[in-house]
């Protein structure tokens, strides 16, 4: 952790910043251990270049931050206080004039930034957010075991709902047997709101599961992830309840082919836009272009959607230790949905895949 904070402090003397201050709870947690969601309160972690860091969480989760590791001055505060006028004072003890200060401007509300504005009317304020996605954007041998641990109960998911398809159940029935079956594993978190779409549904990106039964010839598409220590996995994998026509077929082989040549083309060097560009074409000769709406996939760790994004443009050169997800698709209205993604860990060598539930089509009886 300490490491994490030198990175930062670095950055910070390299651009005359006296205070980096840190409001979010996932680059809270990247930099203290301690992860909250505070709710309407406030969190913030203070930084500075070479003067102790201090912690502000509310005054009943004061325990819980000691006891995740953070050994620096922690400011809790009542719901009858202003903290602010703790976290003034704090900062007044470590320096005098303060001329510049890094926020999360993307994270931080309004209301807060007048209230900074008021403790620092003759600061300027600079963005963080860049430097802590770059941190955040190479991972560690620690970070990579946690995400592997979480990738490998994606797997027993996937695998579980698949193996409870049968005719007559609904998505949501689906759902919940496989929710229910991570608890019993000890899972208490999913990475976001868990997808099973069948049929028609499947042709929806971000469909809700509801009470559509599964039927046969239907295409089902499990989309889900789950949280160890914080870090998140994200796979999405799409099978066949029974036997499916050649057009289904078809969509699923092109997308199979285009995440398989992005898996490949992934490695140190090249360009996120080379990556996705990779996968594009495929989809664009086989005449799908139209259909295949979003970007190629997207960063993860503490969150499920980090940097970077892998788009067509995005001219970021991959590095080593990077992961991000594969997951390109082709949805056809009232024809088929098909979206087929894997967790990668990018080696010096190239891509090594965290999430291993097999991506021939499966056929299920």
């Amino acid at each position: 952790m300490n490491q994490r904070l030198n990175k930062l402090q670095a950055w910070m003397k390299e651009n005359d910043i006296e205070v980096s201050f840190v409001t979010s709870s996932e680059n809270v947690f990247y930099l203290s251990g301690y992860y909250t969601d505070p709710h309407e309160r406030l969190l913030a972690l203070a930084v500075f270049q070479e003067e102790e860091p201090f912690l502000v969480c509310p005054g009943m989760e004061v325990h819980d931050a000691k006891r995740s590791g953070w050994e620096h001055e922690i400011i809790g505060y009542s719901d009858i206080e202003n903290p602010w006028e703790l976290i003034l004072n704090s900062i007044n003890k470590r320096m005098g004039r303060v001329s510049k200060v890094a926020i999360e401007k993307e994270h931080m509300n309004v209301e807060r930034y007048e209230q900074l504005l008021r403790l620092f009317p003759n600061s300027t304020f600079v963005s963080v957010e860049e430097k802590l996605r770059l941190l955040r954007m190479v991972k560690d041998a620690s970070e990579l075991k946690i995400i592997e641990e979480a990738c490998a109960l994606a797997d027993y998911a996937v695998e579980f709902g698949v193996n409870e398809i049968k005719e007559g159940k609904t998505e949501l029935d689906i759902l919940n047997a496989l929710e229910f079956a991570l608890k019993q594993k000890g899972v208490t978190e999913m990475s976001f709101s868990t997808m099973v779409l069948t049929g028609a549904n499947a042709a929806s990106p971000h469909g809700n599961p509801g009470n559509t039964k599964v039927q046969k010839g239907d295409l089902v598409l499990f989309d889900l992830g789950v949280v160890v220590d914080r870090y998140c996995s994200d796979i999405t994998r799409t099978v066949a309840y029974g036997d499916i026509n050649d057009k289904q077929k078809e969509i699923y082989d092109t997308v199979l082919k285009a995440q398989l040549a992005a898996i490949e083309a992934s490695k140190p060097g090249v360009s996120a836009a080379d990556v996705d560009l990779t996968a594009r074409r495929i989809i664009v000769e086989a005449g799908y272009g139209e259909y295949f709406p979003h970007r190629l996939g997207h960063g993860l760790g503490i969150s499920v959607h980090e940097y970077p994004s892998l788009t067509e443009t995005n001219q970021l050169i991959i590095e080593e230790g990077m992961v991000y997800t594969i997951e390109p698709g082709i949805y056809v209205p009232d024809v088929a949905g098909v979206r087929i993604e894997d967790d990668v860990f990018i080696t010096a060598d190239g891509a090594k895949i965290l999430t291993k539930f097999p991506k021939e089509l499966q056929i299920i009886k």
